[in-house]
Parts: structure tokens; C-alpha cells; sequence
């Protein structure tokens, strides 16, 4: 009786684990959301725990079903990073949070609750409460890289010289591959403020706003 309520509160605090931080992701539009993650946690949460039960009871030498877990994780998080039309990879933080959600529910299937708990507080921490912070430095560094669409290609060489001037060097132009023969001149600019009156006054922010007010600028953005 006792070692079927341990299963059960393992389980249940495992489907918690994972509808925790799924519901972290769900909440910000994620491509992986609650019953994501909750599947996850649960999955190798029941793998940790087979294994311990054929190690004691079969006499099996290593936990395989908790390694195949992962690698099957892995897989899924690999498959769910893309390039968006942006030429920008989307889903990196997504995979990794399903990786780590994995280690989670192996730890819980095992029993190790502090371990699991301290884990899973971490991990909401860094998903939640990190990204304003990241967004505040990246939004004060020095490189940057932005989307441009231009009126025509003819106007790249304007926007190379406005740069300079403003007191920017450039380091990188990629025409954008999801719009060729698309009749739009888009491009992937990466940027270094050289500047020292630049870096101390003006955020990215800021100057893309300034870059986005000349003519021949249909949009521009900042690219994550």
C-alpha cells in the first residue's frame, strides 16, 4: 500500500511539475504548451521509475528506459526549432525547457523531491522572471541585428552611409532568403555602435526608431 501511494504522489507531482511551466510557456504563446510538458514530466517521471523497479526486482545493471527518455526529449526539442520568415531560429528556450523538464520528472520518479523542487524553481525563475533583464542588456549592447526593407535594392548604399555617420559600423548584410523574387528588398544587418556619444545616449530602440523615419526605410526591426 505504501509503495502504491509513493507512485501515485510521484506521478501527481510530476503532471504539477510540468503543468507549472507549461503553463508558463502556454501563457506566452509558446508552440509547446501545457500538456506538453506535462507528458514530458510524466514520461520520465514512469521511466525513472520502471527502471528502479527492474534494477531491484529483475536485477538490471543500468537505467535505460530513463536514457531513452532523454534522448527522445531531445529529439522533440531539436524538431522544435525553426527559422522563422525573419531568417531568425525561434524555439531554442522552448527545447531546452523540455529538456529540463525531463531531468525534472526523472528526478521526481526517483525521489529526489528537493532536488526536483530546487530544479523546478530555477527553471520558472529563469523562464519568467530573466527575460526583461536579458531585454534590458540586449537593448543597451553594442552589436545588435535589425530586418531592413528597403524601397529598392539601390537604396542599400544610402543606408550603409546614414549608418557610418550616425556612428555605426556595419558588419554583416545578408539578403533575407524568404524574400527572394518576392518584389521586396529585405535584408539581415547586423550592427556595432562605435560611436561613444551612441552608446551612452541612445538604446536600440531609439535608433531604430530614427533609422525607421527615412524615406527609403519601408520598416525596420530588431531582430531577436
Amino acid at each position: 500500500m505504501n509503495e502504491t501511494l509513493g507512485v501515485i504522489l510521484r506521478i501527481v507531482l510530476a503532471a504539477i511539475a510540468g503543468a507549472f511551466i507549461g503553463w508558463e510557456r502556454a501563457s506566452k504563446r509558446h508552440s509547446a504548451g501545457l500538456r506538453t510538458f506535462m507528458v514530458v514530466t510524466l514520461g520520465t517521471c514512469a521511466c525513472m521509475m520502471l527502471d528502479m523497479y527492474m534494477i531491484k526486482q529483475a536485477g538490471a545493471r543500468f537505467h535505460l528506459l530513463s536514457a531513452a527518455s532523454l534522448v527522445a526529449i531531445s529529439s522533440l526539442a531539436v524538431n522544435s526549432v525553426f527559422y522563422s520568415a525573419k531568417n531568425q531560429i525561434k524555439g531554442l528556450t522552448t527545447s531546452a525547457t523540455l529538456l529540463v523538464c525531463g531531468i525534472i520528472g526523472l528526478a521526481i520518479g526517483s525521489g529526489s523531491y528537493l532536488l526536483a523542487g530546487i530544479a523546478l524553481a530555477g527553471l520558472y525563475i529563469t523562464i519568467s522572471v530573466m527575460p526583461p533583464i536579458e531585454e534590458y542588456l540586449k537593448n543597451h549592447g553594442n552589436h545588435f541585428e535589425v530586418q531592413l526593407e528597403l524601397t529598392s535594392t539601390a537604396s542599400l548604399k544610402s543606408f550603409v552611409t546614414t549608418a557610418r555617420e550616425l556612428g555605426m559600423r556595419i558588419d554583416d548584410i545578408e539578403l533575407n532568403p524568404a524574400y527572394v523574387n518576392s518584389g521586396l528588398s529585405v535584408y539581415s544587418v547586423a550592427l556595432t555602435i562605435v560611436s561613444p556619444e551612441l552608446k551612452k545616449y541612445k538604446t536600440h530602440k531609439e535608433i531604430i526608431d530614427a533609422l525607421a523615419s527615412l524615406d527609403y526605410i519601408n520598416h525596420i526591426e530588431e531582430m531577436n
